[in-house]
């Protein structure tokens, strides 16, 4: 199974976007696909994919209440499904998911149990045998580094870097030499950047050294997407994937949006047979 992690601490970059096309990339090259959305933002990927009806509903079930062995219903019934792909949604109640989860691992160390916070995700997904049934699954938690992250690093142990090449977005990837060892320190665990991916690139002489830059320290640059302001802002209008907005929302197809969704299959693509590979 592909797993991994959609992550970057520069808000703005596309990151959910990214997420929610290399999903539907996945379902259409005919793979099962899992997409679990941690953020508690209402501007999130379920919000992306239309499903997040029940976000606000206290007394629905939700992955939080799974995380501390509080479930309301079965894992499964926690499954919507958009364009082809299975989606947990994002729950409001993720916003306190660190309280929930600190009072639950104290309530444990007092009976003298071994519960760590940081891997019930982990544990929710092979309680429930995700990795046989799904090829593939993307995490994408909030820019913040938290519980949150560090339950989906503990089950992904990989991230895909959208990077908007620019000062701010530069010094994100910067950032990552210090995170990813500072998750590998603390979780004790192995973790790998599987790629990293240029988004609204110009081709200016600053974004090329950018590029090189990022390269030469050894980065895995699979595809670089330019400038598509309007594609991904019709996305988030029309709650739906590029693939699906292009499709249905477009008047006509243009040339260059429909290479960005070549680009984004080969992406699809060659993170699978990075993971085969190493594998």
């Amino acid at each position: 199974m592909l797993a991994f992690t959609t992550y970057s601490e520069a808000g703005g970059v596309g990151k959910s976007t990214l997420a929610a096309s290399l999903a539907v990339a996945d379902a259409r090259d005919g793979r099962d696909v899992l997409v679990i959305d941690l953020d508690p933002q209402e501007a999130s990927l379920s919000y992306l994919l239309d499903v997040d009806d029940d976000r606000d509903d206290s007394s629905a079930d939700s992955l939080v209440r799974h995380l501390v062995e509080r479930p309301r219903g079965e894992f499964d019934d926690l499954i919507e499904t958009s364009e082809g792909v299975d989606v947990i949604p994002a729950h409001n109640s993720l916003s306190m998911l660190g309280k929930h989860l600190q009072r639950r691992e104290e309530e444990a160390n007092d009976f003298g149990e071994n519960w760590n916070r940081n891997v019930q995700l982990l544990r929710v997904l092979r309680e429930n045998d995700v990795q046989d049934r799904y090829d593939t699954l993307i995490i994408d938690p909030p820019a913040t580094a938290d519980v949150k992250l560090y339950n989906a690093i503990h089950a992904t142990r990989s991230l895909v870097v959208p990077f908007e090449p620019s000062g701010k977005g530069f010094k994100s990837v910067h950032g990552l030499e210090d995170l990813v060892p500072g998750l590998e320190e603390n979780l004790g665990i192995n973790v790998g950047v599987l790629a990293i991916v240029p988004n609204n690139f110009s081709g200016t002489n600053d974004q090329r050294d950018m590029l090189e830059e990022i390269r030469n320290k050894g980065y895995d640059v699979p595809v670089v997407l330019n400038e598509r302001g309007s594609l991904f802002e019709g996305c988030w209008r029309q709650q739906c994937s590029a693939f699906k907005y292009i499709e249905e929302h477009r008047n006509r197809e243009r040339d260059y949006e429909l290479e960005t969704l070549e680009k984004l299959r080969s992406l699809s693509r060659e993170l699978h047979g990075t993971v085969e590979a190493t594998a």
